[in-house]
Order: C-alpha cells, then sequence, then structure tokens
C-alpha cells in the first residue's frame, strides 16, 4: 500500500510600497499564531499550482511565482495516524489585490514587522531567504536593464 504524503505549498508575497518590499502574513484563526499563508495540495494538483490557486481564492491576489525558495519536511497527526509531509516556499509578486476574505487576520508588512509577528521558525528562515532571493533577483535586473540600455546606446 502507497504511503500517504500531504503537499503543502507555502506563499512568501510581497508587494512593492514607496520602493520597499512588504511581505503578506496572516492569521487562519483566533488561536492560531501569524503565519506565511499555506495549503495542502489537491489531488494531481502540484504545489506551486496550489499556492496561486489560494492566493487567488482566500486573498483575491493576483500573483506570480518568481521562485522556489525552500523545502521543510515534517508530519501531520490525521486519524491518529502520523503522515509525512513535505512542505514548499515559493516567493511570489502580488500583482493585483481585492478585498481579502478568508484569512481571520491579515497585514503587510516591512521585513522587520513581519519577522516579529512570525513565530514559526521555518516560516522566519524561509522569510530570510525570500528576502535575500528578492535582492538577488533585483539586482540581476538591474545589471540587465544597464547592459541592455548601453547595448541600445552603442547601436545609435
Amino acid at each position: 500500500m502507497k504511503q500517504k504524503l500531504i503537499l503543502v505549498g507555502i506563499a512568501i508575497v510581497y508587494r512593492k510600497v514607496k520602493d520597499k518590499p512588504h511581505w503578506f502574513v496572516v492569521k487562519q484563526k483566533e488561536d492560531f499564531e501569524w503565519e506565511l499563508p499555506r495549503t495542502n495540495a489537491r489531488r494531481g494538483e502540484s504545489s506551486v499550482r496550489s499556492v496561486i490557486r489560494m492566493m487567488g481564492e482566500q486573498a483575491a491576489m493576483n500573483v506570480k511565482v518568481q521562485e522556489e525558495v525552500g523545502r521543510a519536511g515534517g508530519a501531520a497527526m490525521i486519524g491518529g495516524q502520523t503522515i509525512p509531509q513535505k512542505q514548499i516556499y515559493y516567493l511570489l509578486v502580488c500583482k493585483e489585490a481585492h478585498e481579502v476574505l478568508s484569512f481571520l487576520d491579515y497585514d503587510w508588512l516591512e521585513y522587520s514587522k513581519a519577522t516579529r509577528k512570525l513565530k514559526n521558525k521555518k516560516d522566519l528562515a524561509m522569510l530570510k531567504v525570500a528576502k535575500d532571493l528578492l535582492k538577488e533577483i533585483e539586482s540581476k535586473k538591474r545589471k540587465s536593464s544597464v547592459t541592455h540600455d548601453r547595448e541600445l546606446g552603442e547601436n545609435y
């Protein structure tokens, strides 16, 4: 018999506010801690697809996946059975947002404030990786833009 595996997609979503990234954190239920939004992948659904679906359905956001940030393992207790869990974190940029309906509470925070609100150690570690990855992506874009501008200048 094939052992079950719970595949969890976790969204590290940012948007720029005054040219600074602000990170999306949520509170799922009253007695839950603040966390990064997460969802279980449905049967036949990839973790990346599940994250895009969740952000559209629960957060009313149009997002674009930038990069996989990292992976973590764990286990969940379901019906008295321990079931292995694979968590995959993704860096997403919020392209468009509407009214968030499906979370008890949510906030867009600068990195330092987000780290104070989050309590989950894996979420904190992955948020740091995502912040550094975003800096790297933006640095490559700037270098590419400068190179492109130079090439355009040489062609005239």
